[in-house]
């Protein structure tokens, strides 16, 4: 524990000085990624079988689930991040574990994988609850976009293209 001594003598009596004796974080993730060459693999029973697995890995990777979702090719999930995980150790689990989970069952007819790459975003409590809705409806948003105008949308959002 760190002590300041003296520095602050002409803020007496009203500073108090605090120390964080705890961790606090509160970090919620969009994340999105595609199945392998964006085929549109995951359909409805598949989907539902991958939404379930993701949201398993979730809970046992410490990570709070707020909803996950997909289309045929690709999938979004919004979760608050566990303190002791990287986006990059999450993101690798749920993908290599859903895989993994789909091929090791063998009621498909050619072998699951997932695109290599993935984008995650930062979401504030403020748009947290917007996010979710998004998410929930991805049917509605793709009758009129496509994957890839939605994952282009995204980049130009965040400034990342």
């Amino acid at each position: 524990m760190y002590y300041i001594i003296n520095c602050f003598t002409w803020l007496k009596p009203w500073a108090k000085i605090y120390t964080m004796s705890h961790s606090y974080n509160k970090i919620w993730i969009h994340a999105i990624w595609s199945t392998k060459d964006r085929y549109p693999f995951l359909e409805p029973t598949i989907r539902t079988k991958v939404i379930n697995l993701i949201s398993e890995q979730l809970k046992e990777l410490g990570c709070l689930v707020g909803i996950v979702n997909g289309m045929p090719d690709h999938i979004h999930c919004l979760f608050m991040l566990s303190p002791e995980k990287s986006i990059a150790e999450v993101l690798k689990q749920l993908k290599g574990s859903s895989s993994f989970r789909l091929n090791k069952e063998g009621n498909l007819n050619s072998k699951f994988a997932w695109q290599t790459g993935y984008a995650a975003f930062s979401v504030s409590e403020s748009v947290k609850e917007k996010v979710y809705q998004y998410i929930k409806n991805q049917e509605i948003h793709h009758k009129n976009k496509t994957f890839q105008q939605e994952y282009e949308a995204f980049l130009r959002l965040y400034e990342l293209e």
